[in-house]
């Protein structure tokens, strides 16, 4: 992609308004401890401090919106305190210019590295970043600064104490996730209805897994629709793919066909009511005509063999969770743990290590915020516009770890703080409002961000620009800069963000290889696990095949991500075409595919074992493994191992009808792969020997 057209898709982003479903009682909350911030500090301590106070209190509302499973009085505190430390050090510094731009591009290096733990830590880190830049220059001495840094933590604490106080949709992100993972599978069930090798994205079910996960006080008050469920959802997702799949199913027209149409709609059906019930908290409602479907008797005669075992599966799933989202569920037993922060710690700096090599997108993006933040605020300082801030802000809030999001967020900026600023500023000239109602519009302008912070970054843009010019307005600041000085503030740290991307770049093409890599890997491993279970049944292999599928399922998360954010990169494809990785990921879905119709029909314990089976999971490890090596190195994966393994089968062998199809569509998987990532010039090959398509 060019550069002009890479730059005309993130703007066109940057500006897009995303339809996403408000919560007004949530934003009016966060609005209601804002005000009562505000209030108590201008009561107590006079306008100056009031300010400190409110950002305190906004970026502590602001953390409660992220996406993480942590409770929200965490966040708001973790925020609150994190924003009052930064605050005070910067202060010690603030006397002297070069000591504070010293200061301020180790506190924004700091920031830019906490996106190694995650969205949630980046994004908090990053806007205290963004906010110290402001309150740092309110104190006028070190005991000045102690107090402001003390309101600012005081305001975090207010946000903690209200979610508390004022729960609005107890356990609803949790709610959403198990009711997303729900929706998901009804929709699956839907689509296999016409395409009976669909794909699925497992996304939301991951999400669940990670919400999943509690304290064991949580644990005890957890509602019971919350408990047990995912896990009943996982098993659900292989059963529906081997009932309506023709390999191992039915065949694609018939009288079986039309009975599994059924099973499916029905399964679809109660999915939906199930999610539905879970999200609202409301009593289930099963429509009878879906009843009816799955519980009809003449089911056993219309399907036969391994149609019939999924059918008699579904059925027995789908009751269980119809039972849990009833109330049936229980809130005792194990239970995924979520340690406490503190018990984080180390792990937390191991990763932080772990990305201090040249090559991490994280530590570039790092170096490339602190650097350009340093720089911004000494042109800021410069410039005859008084206020610099806004520049270094700016490269603050919109700068990414890749280059879309950073490109797309400098665009809606610079357009909201256009926006926002020049309303804001027309506001504060024009009317000239006192103290308390510029603390009122400010609180407005806060309740707005607040409510639209999820539908896109220039709406939220509008509303955090204005709030900044209202709350320094009634702190007695801010109130000679025109439009004018503060947008072009606000370009220049924009255009210094982009300019950064373009020199010191941390592309995401390059990497697609490796990606594509290690989701091979991983689906090999999980297609070996469930190989494997038929060779020992009576083994441990349930775990192993669990594990696999998990991480078969984050390799595939990051496999789509990266290629989502590839998409826009105005990069060549390095040795790896849009077309070619569109293939290659066809090509490793269906060998994923194989694996989970295995695994939908894995034999009981005492079923007898399949000693060629193991011969084929070994080939199957040992190959992916290397041409997982060979992908890297832009060679042609082969599989000669697995070949030569299903070269002895037989139906004496592995007489299993499933295991039988089902490695087959694994070796033709194996086989598209290569074919997939085979150069046009057949000299380049990974393997020894011939390959081998016609099984």
């Amino acid at each position: 992609m060019s550069w002009l057209r890479a730059l005309k898709e993130t703007a066109r982003s940057g500006l897009t308004l995303e339809r996403q479903r408000l919560e007004p009682l949530v934003a009016l909350r966060g609005a209601l401890g804002l005000a009562l911030v505000v209030a108590g500090a201008l009561s107590l301590f006079g306008s100056v401090v009031a300010v400190s106070a409110a950002f305190g209190a906004f970026q502590a509302a602001i953390a409660t919106y992220q996406r993480s499973w942590r409770p929200r009085p965490v966040l708001a505190l973790a925020s609150g305190a994190s924003l009052a430390v930064s605050t005070f050090i910067s202060y010690l510094t603030a006397f002297h210019l070069v000591f504070f731009v010293a200061m301020l591009a180790l506190w924004t290096f700091l920031a830019g590295l906490a996106w190694a733990l995650g969205p949630t830590v980046g994004i908090i880190a990053t806007s205290n970043v963004a906010i110290m830049l402001v309150t740092v220059t309110l104190p006028t001495s070190v005991a000045a600064a102690a107090g402001h840094a003390a309101v600012i933590a005081a305001g975090g604490v207010v946000q903690a104490a209200l979610v508390v106080l004022l729960p609005v949709r107890r356990w609803g992100a949790q709610r959403d996730a198990l009711a997303d993972a729900l929706a998901a599978e009804a929709d699956y069930a839907r689509r296999l209805r016409h395409d009976p090798t669909a794909p699925f994205d497992p996304a939301p079910l991951m999400q669940a897994r990670r919400a999943a996960a509690v304290t064991p006080r949580q644990a005890r008050r957890r509602p019971a629709e919350l408990h047990g469920m995912r896990g009943v959802a996982e098993r659900i997702r292989p059963v529906l793919a081997a009932l309506a799949d023709p390999a191992v199913g039915v065949p694609a027209e018939g009288p079986e066909r039309d009975r599994v149409h059924e099973l499916l709609t029905a399964a679809a059906s109660v999915l939906t009511e199930a999610a539905r019930a879970v999200r609202h908290n409301k009593p289930l409602r099963l429509p009878p005509s879906a009843v009816a479907a799955l519980k009809t008797p003449d089911t056993a005669a219309v399907l036969t063999g391994p149609a019939r075992r999924a059918a008699r599966r579904l059925a027995a799933l789908l009751d269980d969770v119809t039972e849990t989202a009833r109330g049936a569920g229980t809130t005792e037993g194990p239970h995924r743990d979520r340690p406490p922060l503190i018990r984080l710690v180390p792990g937390s700096l191991r990763i932080l290590r772990e990305e201090l090599h040249r090559d991490s997108p994280v530590l570039r993006h790092a170096c490339r915020v602190s650097a350009v933040t340093a720089v911004g605020y000494i042109v800021g300082t410069a410039l005859p516009l008084g206020h610099g801030y806004w520049a270094p802000m700016t490269c603050v809030m919109v700068m990414r770890p890749d280059f879309s999001q950073t490109y797309a967020r400098s665009v809606a900026r610079f357009g909201g703080t256009l926006i926002g600023v020049g309303a804001a500023t027309a506001v504060v000239q024009g009317a000239g409002p006192g103290t308390y109602l510029s603390g009122g519009l400010a609180v407005l302008c806060a309740f707005c961000v607040f409510l639209v912070l999820s539908t896109g970054y220039i709406a939220s843009s509008v509303f955090i620009s204005a709030y900044v010019v209202l709350l320094l307005g009634m702190g007695g600041e801010d109130w000679n800069q025109t439009v004018r000085e503060r947008v072009l503030l606000t370009l220049a740290g924009g255009v210094l963000a982009m300019i950064a991307y373009a020199v010191y770049p941390a592309w995401e093409t390059p990497r697609l290889r490796h990606r594509l890599a290690d989701w091979l890997h991983a689906n090999g491993d999980y297609a070996a696990a469930v190989v494997d279970h038929y060779a020992d049944p009576a083994g441990r292999a349930g775990g192993d095949i669990r594990q696999a599928l998990l991480d078969a399922r984050d390799a595939r998360i990051a496999w789509r991500e990266s290629v989502k954010r590839a998409e826009h990169e105005p990069v060549r494809n390095r040795g790896l075409s849009r077309d070619a990785a569109e293939r290659a990921g066809e090509a490793i879905s269906q060998l994923g595919r194989g694996a989970l119709l295995m695994e939908a029909h894995l034999p009981d314990s005492d079923a007898a074992p399949v000693p060629a089976a193991a011969d084929l999971a070994e080939a199957l490890r040992r190959d992916t493994e290397r041409a997982a090596a060979a992908v890297r190195e832009r060679r042609v994966p082969q599989w000669d191992a697995v070949h030569e393994a299903l070269d002895h089968w037989d139906r004496e062998s592995a007489p299993d009808t499933v295991l039988h199809t089902g490695a087959g569509l694994v070796a033709e998987a194996l086989d598209d792969l290569t074919e997939a990532l085979e150069p046009e010039d057949e000299g380049v090959r990974g393997g020894a020997g011939p390959r081998t398509r016609d099984r």
